[in-house]
């Protein structure tokens, strides 16, 4: 009689695997591109606001009357809130970004807008509006006007965005 056939113990070694991280390659989208000094599109640097560039004249559209709520108090770093008739919208001083195309874009300082002449009196760029063009027209209750233009990026792209223009006070 033969011995039974012993078969040998399969013992299951744990296999040693990288651990499963997703990588993803991340690009540098805070280094801003500076665009050539000959660029048309390109915003002039201004140190402050005691340069002698000429502001531009403007002629505001439609009715002048009130149609936002007060700016004035609005903190200088993160957002603030308004209304334009009835509707609240996010003020921004600075460090303001927009999803634009396929990534973020950020609006060039307000100190590198040019001031606007309405009338004989001078305006100031003081804030970022997120309303649409058809609610970014006409005054503020503290005086400010609100005003549709194409703003320069720091990436270089021209955004169109409501911007608000106060009097120097």
């Amino acid at each position: 009689m033969a011995a039974p056939r012993r078969a040998p113990s399969r013992v299951a070694t744990p296999q040693r695997s990288a651990p499963r991280t997703a990588t993803q390659s991340r690009t540098n989208t805070r280094a801003a591109r500076q665009p050539n000094a000959t660029s048309r599109t390109a915003a002039p640097a201004r140190a402050g606001r005691n340069t002698t560039a000429a502001p531009r004249v403007i002629t505001p559209r439609g009715n002048r009357t009130v149609t936002a709520s007060r700016l004035r108090g609005v903190p200088a770093r993160g957002a603030g809130r308004t209304v334009i008739r009835g509707q609240n919208y996010s003020v921004w001083r600075s460090g303001y970004r927009v999803r634009h195309g396929s990534g973020w874009r950020t609006f060039v300082a307000l100190s590198t807008l040019s001031a606007i002449m309405i009338g004989s009196d001078e305006y100031y760029p003081y804030a970022y509006v997120t309303a649409p063009e058809d609610y970014c027209q006409g005054l503020t209750e503290d005086g400010c006007e609100l005003n549709w233009e194409q703003v320069q990026t720091i990436e270089g792209d021209v955004i169109d965005q409501c911007v608000a223009y106060c009097p120097w006070q």
